[in-house]
């Protein structure tokens, strides 16, 4: 039996057909270019029903899948693992070869692997290409070709390193008549994948120059609407880090040290992949950790006494989002004031946020902890009260989340903050003297 050949594009962290590495050399060197997305089983079964992220991969998915049906075209999406699909595949088509952008994470690492030596076994061809970061793995070095653990001298050398070959756009467009002429099933349901069909309001997909302009004097303050929010769409890859790191060029020198925060960190992650578990700094496994579950759950539904905490949590719990400064002072409390290990904040927020991102999670609840690479020093210790009074002293977030605030029903602060930062420098230097 004759089957068609076929070259396959996955789609995972890059949900746009524009400006998309792999996509872009799949369409430019082959013709049939199938497309291809895999919500993966393995991946899937662990979440809650309510995950927010799977809503807006699936509406963005739909939303590509039309674009692709304009141009005659179609997108496969399946509810599967990705060996178990490719094998199907085989079956159905003659596979010249499969293209895909890198990830950077050890499970996600584990998988390409697997298929990887499928490919091999099956006379596939298989490429990948850097996409979803400006700089990538080893890409920043030392002038000794060593990785960065401090984040400076890091940030000096990617800038000096920076030309416009690395945010010039793939011109996707000029290919797209190489995609696949094929007509597919329909994306298969929420609840089908075992998911509640809800809705709700993700950020758009827009870059406000006024936001860049103002980032600096105005992104600490959470009462304001001065990030950009951008954080869901860099994570799934709709918006093309080579673009916002042109216009964060031209605009926000603040913001631009953002974007390669967030490189900073998964080239770490990638380094040092223990280190999504562990602390960055072994010795810092050495500290006393308290385990309390009263504690952390009192944390979590925003019932500590601090305010800018508990507002913190409560808008994490109702919305999946939360202000940038916030979670530095969350984080803080539970690592700091509650003596509890990062990684378990870390989960909770994983559960949580809707523009969760493995790296730069991992990377700024260790920052907060004292543990990671280019850590806050251990002996700082955000107090919460004098973060209030910095960064919402008209009380407009806190009261948002917290109308209870400043009555007799505010539950009483649960550790004094001079006790809880004694102690924890205390259990520090113990922990590290060991």
């Amino acid at each position: 039996m004759n089957l068609p050949t076929v070259t396959l594009f996955w789609f995972r962290r890059d949900l746009r057909l524009q400006d998309n590495a792999a996509l872009f050399y799949a369409l430019k060197e082959n013709k049939n270019v199938l497309p291809v997305f895999i919500f993966d089983k393995t991946i899937l079964d662990l979440l809650s029903p309510d995950d927010r992220r799977i809503h807006f991969i699936y509406d963005t998915l739909a939303a590509i899948k039309k674009d692709l049906q304009n141009l005659g075209s179609d997108l496969m999406v399946v509810y599967d693992q990705p060996l178990h699909f490719f094998q199907r595949m085989t079956q159905k088509y003659k596979i010249k070869n499969i293209y895909f952008n890198h990830d950077y994470e050890s499970l996600a690492i584990k998988r390409d692997l697997e298929i990887k030596k499928f490919c091999a076994e099956n006379g596939i061809e298989f490429k990948t290409f850097k996409d979803h970061v400006i700089f990538e793995k080893d890409e920043i070095q030392s002038d000794s070709y060593k990785s960065y653990t401090v984040y400076t001298p890091y940030k000096n050398k990617w800038l000096k390193s920076l030309s416009p070959y690395y945010v010039k756009p793939y011109p996707n467009k000029d290919y797209m008549q190489n995609i696949f002429k094929f007509d597919t099933a329909a994306i298969p349901t929420l609840p089908e994948m075992g998911f509640h069909d809800l809705k709700f309001d993700y950020p758009p997909l827009k870059l406000s120059k006024t936001i860049l302009k103002e980032y600096q004097d105005k992104r600490d303050f959470p009462a304001m609407d001065a990030t950009s929010r951008l954080g869901l769409h860099l994570r799934f890859g709709t918006a093309s880090v080579r673009y916002l790191t042109s216009i964060a060029r031209e605009n926000s020198a603040v913001w631009l040290s953002e974007l390669i925060w967030r490189d900073f960190f998964i080239q770490a992650l990638w380094k040092r992949p223990e280190s999504e578990s562990l602390c960055f700094k072994p010795d810092y496994e050495k500290i006393q950790w308290r385990t309390s579950e009263e504690d952390f759950e009192r944390w979590k539904n925003g019932q500590t006494g601090y305010p800018l905490v508990d507002a913190g949590m409560r808008e994490l719990n109702q919305t999946g989002f939360m202000h940038n400064r916030v979670r530095m002072v969350t984080a803080s409390f539970l690592t700091k004031h509650l003596l509890q290990h990062w990684k378990k904040g870390e989960r909770y927020f994983a559960e949580k946020l809707y523009d969760y991102d493995l790296a730069s999670n991992v990377g700024n609840w260790q920052w907060a902890a004292g543990t990671g690479c280019d850590a806050a020093p251990y002996f700082r210790i955000f107090n919460p009260t004098s973060q209030l009074e910095k960064f919402d002293s008209k009380l407009e977030y806190t009261k948002k989340w917290v109308p209870e605030f400043g009555t007799s029903s505010y539950v009483k602060p649960m550790v004094d903050h001079v006790f809880a930062r004694e102690r924890c420098l205390q259990e520090y230097k113990k922990g590290l003297a060991k």
